[in-house]
């Protein structure tokens, strides 16, 4: 599974605004140091994290919300067999289904059913 789908216009126009800062932008290298590293400060986060292994950015995400009252809000793929799901859930995120495939940058539509997870 690739780890770089973009993410919809319409689901970014939704969800971004001139103050919304994403920790995990498309462009990302898996071989530079990453923002998981560095306190996320922003008022506002988006983010589409790696489908790979998003627990440590959903682990990242639920710590920046506790201490900071951050809004935080992930597209991620919809899984709730996972571990990051359930801490998502015992977080009080809210957790809403996309109706459809989302089309991910493609003419043809990811694989898999997404969901939009909002930590207010």
């Amino acid at each position: 599974m690739s780890d770089k789908y973009e993410t919809d216009e319409w689901l970014w126009n939704l969800c971004v605004d001139k103050d919304t800062w994403d920790p995990c932008p498309i462009d990302w290298n898996k071989d530079e140091p990453c923002s998981l590293s560095m306190d996320w400060k922003a008022n506002r986060i988006f983010m589409n994290p790696p489908y790979s292994n998003p627990l440590p950015w959903i682990e990242k995400a639920i710590e920046t919300h506790q201490k900071n009252g951050t809004f935080i809000a992930m597209l991620l793929k919809h899984d709730s067999s996972t571990k990051w799901y359930r801490l998502l859930h015992e977080a009080g995120a809210h957790i809403l289904l996309v109706s459809k495939r989302l089309k991910y940058g493609t003419k043809t539509g990811a694989a898999f059913p997404s969901i939009l997870v909002i930590l207010s």
